[in-house]
């Protein structure tokens, strides 16, 4: 598979720190030409968060990209949706019995030993980090750095998303690096709120 440069994720705790409604991001991320978006919650499933969850879900339909659910094979199987895991979720296998051979997987990794380990799991791409420190997680792993990212880069052939503390300014190393597709969550959204605008720079950037 060929994944997009850019993967933008959508992180519901940030969104609602700053005071930013997830389908009105949404709206604007895919309106400025995004070719994937991951949902990403870490809190307790509510029925507002289905209801939004559902309602992303149509706008990536109705744009006919993929939309990537975070952690959860289940919420992935009922919106037929793609899945990514990390390491303290449902093993990809487990994954695989839930969503189906054909759903796309995702699955995070954060040192050499995870990356060779992942090699031997069902899932159509990778992700390593992080890359540059991020606050988009309360206990984050250690710090991947660029020059070991591309020193494990050769140990897998699948895509390899770079995630974590990516911003327009370090994105081109990271790309030298090897990474296939950078995933952007705090970068995505300017102060001014126009994240449309902010997503267009992020393609030029990279493209």
């Amino acid at each position: 598979m060929i994944l997009p440069r850019l993967y933008p994720i959508l992180d519901s705790g940030i969104l609602a720190r700053r005071g930013i409604s997830i389908i009105s991001a949404a709206d604007q991320i895919l309106s400025a030409g995004a070719q994937i978006l991951q949902f990403r919650h870490k809190g307790h499933v509510t029925r507002q968060t289905l209801t939004e969850m559902e309602a992303v879900a149509k706008l990536c339909r109705e744009a006919s990209i993929p939309f990537v659910v975070n952690d959860r094979a289940d919420l992935a199987k009922m919106l037929d949706a793609a899945l990514h895991l990390g390491q303290d979720d449902l093993p990809p296998d487990a994954a695989r019995r839930v969503v189906g051979m054909e759903t796309l997987i995702g699955f995070s990794t954060h040192n050499e030993a995870q990356l060779r380990a992942a090699q031997q799991e069902p899932v159509n791409y990778l992700a390593l980090g992080p890359v540059f420190g991020t606050s988009s997680k309360e206990n984050p792993d250690p710090v991947v750095g660029v020059k070991e990212f591309q020193r494990l880069r050769p140990l897998t052939t699948r895509p390899l998303v770079a995630i974590g503390g990516i911003t327009r300014a370090n994105a081109a190393e990271v790309l030298a690096a090897g990474a296939d597709s950078v995933a952007v969550i705090g970068d995505l959204f300017p102060e001014d709120g126009s994240i449309a605008a902010r997503v267009r720079e992020w393609t030029s950037l990279i493209a």
